[in-house]
């Protein structure tokens, strides 16, 4: 054999012992720990770019727990976008609280948190450890939930609503939003049902006794375990200010009424009094016509001269008379 293949050969070989011994030290450490992990399993890690390191880590962790989990379920869980130090984590942590939690649920619950602030490990965590949500939700900027009893009072509540998580709802289920929406729903329900603000002032637990009736938690992914009313405090009388509303729109009503009516009473007024000045025209025009009468009535005969001077006698007197009572000019005046 010629010494360049010999080289070549050799050279192969080494780098083929170089390679194997990168994975030498992670199969020996799996193989102390329990955990059944083949060298060429990692090898095939290396090739997809898989963090093969992490891999046996999160086997070992899974091993000593007790946990029996595949080193394939593991690589395939973190090349679906997973995080399995979580992942293996919210199983041991399950494991140890008594929960029942298998891989495929746990992987499922950490896909489906992924890209949000939650992660499998605290859905476990706080299935074990319930946990408080605040209601409602002071980073929307209210402080109270704000409800008006059936006199007219406002009624300001705060709560807290305490939660564990349903790890068989959690894919899928609602959220933290859902359920302090519902509780505000059953809150505001509740106040405005009583007859007075008193009544919730005296038995504020019979807020949270019927809202947790309601059974809030349904199609969520969290079982609610108490609801408590933190604070109770009373607000401004709405029913005052809104039947004071409607009083002065009742008036501003009344107002725009009676002027409509004073304008038509001004516009019949005018009316009125043009109709007047034209009847005054026409008694002018008729009494206009009386000279033209008697000058017609004398020239064709149907009227002497000495019916004529009778008819002026009895003006003059009716003038006289009106002097003499001041509802005419004196005698002698001239029109």
């Amino acid at each position: 054999m010629p010494p360049l293949v010999i080289w070549i050969a050799a050279g192969a070989l080494l780098l083929l012992v170089l390679f194997l011994l990168t994975f030498l030290a992670v199969w020996v450490r799996a193989r102390l720990a329990g955990a059944e992990v083949g060298i060429f399993d990692l090898v095939g890690m290396r090739l997809r770019g898989v963090p093969y390191s992490v891999i046996v880590d999160a086997k070992i962790a899974a091993t000593k727990a007790g946990l029996s989990v595949d080193v394939e379920k593991i690589d395939a869980h973190y090349l679906a976008g997973g995080n399995i130090v979580q992942t293996v984590q919210a199983l041991i942590a399950a494991q140890k609280a008594g929960l029942h939690l298998d891989w495929n649920r746990a992987c499922a619950i950490d896909i489906a948190t992924r890209g949000t602030n939650k992660s499998v490990l605290e859905a476990v965590l706080t299935s074990v450890s319930p946990k408080v949500i605040d209601c409602p939700n002071p980073s929307s900027g209210r402080t109270t939930i704000d409800a008006v009893a059936k006199d007219g009072i406002q009624v300001k509540v705060k709560a807290r609503v305490t939660v564990r998580t349903n790890l068989d709802r959690f894919v899928g289920g609602a959220q933290e939003e859902t359920i302090i929406a519902r509780v505000g729903e059953g809150i505001v329900t509740t106040i405005g049902s009583s007859e007075s603000y008193k009544f919730v002032l005296e038995n504020p637990d019979r807020i949270s006794k019927t809202v947790l009736e309601r059974g809030l938690d349904a199609n969520t992914a969290y079982e609610i375990m108490s609801i408590d009313i933190a604070d109770v405090d009373v607000g401004e009388n709405i029913g005052a200010t809104l039947q004071e509303a409607q009083a002065n729109a009742n008036k501003n009503m009344a107002q725009a009424q009676a002027e409509i009516r004073r304008a038509a009473a001004v516009a019949l007024e005018q009316e009125m009094r043009a109709r007047v000045e034209e009847m005054r025209a026409r008694v002018v025009e008729a009494e206009a016509q009386i000279p033209q009468a008697l000058a017609e009535a004398l020239r064709s005969g149907r009227m002497g001269y000495l019916d004529f001077q009778r008819l002026e006698n009895l003006r003059s007197d009716t003038e006289m008379r009106k002097g003499i009572a001041g509802d005419g000019p004196a005698p002698g005046a001239k029109a």
